[in-house]
């Protein structure tokens, strides 16, 4: 049976539905980074979505290729990520879609080196015809944060990121949204498919102690 990383690391993909502390290890990631309203038809963030899943399957199909990487086994590819922010705000307005700023991601399995990670630019290049230049290899820590399973529409997250920053504040944190740290969503769901009041969003929020 393949390898299910929201099966088997559930502390970082399956969290409860109210909020929980969780201390977030290095990891390697496909990324695209952009900007702009995420619901645009054809827009950039969509075409960002295709280029990650593109060079993430041609990574999880290499077994089949004459591309040999050490230590590779069979595993479902990890759910579409995102990093968000806009300029000045302390996490998101989700009225204001059009001032996003996103980093788009997909996790890496660790046996995927930066060579492996060019190979499959390479091989989706030449395979594809298209220009997978915007996908980079992107290694980040993402450390101490406060998570929690959101049930329902985007747009009412913020019902639970008010649990989520009560939540941490009564244990001693406050947000620690900067530079590099970002309001975090995990896609369980396909919004395309099933009923948006049972969609599944992963959210996390970067904290440090008060």
């Amino acid at each position: 049976m393949a390898f299910d990383y929201k099966k088997e690391y559930k502390e970082f993909y399956l969290p409860p539905k109210t909020p929980t502390i969780v201390d977030v290890p290095a990891m390697n990631y496909l990324a695209v980074t952009g900007k702009g309203n995420p619901n645009e038809e054809d827009g950039a963030y969509k075409k960002a979505v295709g280029l990650l899943y593109a060079i993430a399957y041609t990574l999880k199909m290499s077994y089949k290729g004459d591309h040999h990487i050490d230590g590779y086994f069979q595993y479902v590819v990890p759910p579409l990520e995102g990093f968000w922010w806009q300029e000045g705000i302390k996490g998101v307005d989700y009225t204001h879609k059009n001032d996003f700023q996103w980093i788009s991601l997909i996790r890496l399995p660790d046996f995927i080196t930066p060579a492996d990670f060019d190979w499959a630019i390479g091989e989706a290049t030449r395979k594809k015809k298209q220009d997978f230049s915007p996908v980079e290899f992107l290694s980040y820590h993402e450390g101490l944060c406060v998570q929690c399973m959101h049930i329902g529409a985007y747009d009412d997250e913020p019902k639970t990121v008010a649990k989520m920053t009560a939540f941490a504040e009564e244990n001693g944190y406050t947000s620690d949204f900067t530079d590099t740290r970002y309001h975090h969503e995990i896609y369980l769901s396909d919004p395309r498919k099933g009923s948006i009041d049972k969609q599944r969003t992963v959210v996390r929020h970067p904290i440090k102690p008060l």
